[in-house]
């Protein structure tokens, strides 16, 4: 099966389907930062969406649409990146593709577009955290639990919020990440390798 996995530069839901034994390529403007051999499209998924995929797993950026920056939304109204979030998100689901999940947490893409059709959790799926996940799904069942466990520590961040101990104290070669830095963003955005694994052997 040929697979696409866009907007992943972590290369962690394409390595899974390699090793399931399908042809999988990421695509991201990113390049991508998995030492596995895998194929890699740096650039605009849009330029491949017709390359003939089986199944596409897109992770768009959430940074204008989670529900989590609302505060500021008003701004991202006004100057127009808020719809062209959405924009590309619609694209991607009407991309000429037979199955498709589209990934995203909480956000206004259940408002504005339609209601996901799962909402999952690493921490079922053998990942100790909590990181609530929103699934549009076309043609493909809802993913199914694989091992329940712990949902992991908590942290309390500098502004006095609640957070997931994964990102909240995330750190890099024993140095602390700073709250909000683009490399927690990073991290905050790699899918974890259980539900990946699970999307791999499910789906696959």
């Amino acid at each position: 099966m040929r697979v696409l996995i866009a907007c992943e530069y972590s290369g962690t839901v394409r390595d899974a389907f390699l090793k399931q034994g399908h042809y999988a390529m990421s695509c991201d403007i990113l390049p991508c930062e998995s030492s596995a051999s895998g194929d890699h499209y740096q650039g605009d998924v849009m330029d491949i969406l017709d390359h003939d995929w089986d199944m596409m797993i897109a992770h768009p950026p959430c940074t204008h649409l989670a529900v989590s920056g609302a505060k500021h939304f008003a701004k991202k109204i006004a100057d127009g990146r808020q719809r062209a979030a959405l924009d590309f998100v619609q694209a991607l689901m009407d991309a000429p593709i037979p199955r498709i999940c589209i990934e995203n947490p909480v956000s206004i893409i259940s408002t504005r577009i339609r209601k996901p059709d799962q909402i999952i959790q690493p921490w079922q799926f053998g990942d100790q955290a909590q990181k609530t996940t929103c699934l549009w799904l076309k043609n493909l069942p809802a993913l199914t639990p694989t091992k329940i466990v712990d949902k992991g520590e908590f942290y309390v961040s500098p502004s006095g919020k609640r957070l997931p101990a994964w990102y909240g104290d995330a750190s890099v070669n024993g140095k602390k990440l700073a709250y909000g830095s683009e490399a927690m963003k990073k991290i905050r955005s790699t899918t974890f390798p259980g539900i990946a694994d699970a999307m791999a052997t499910q789906w696959g």
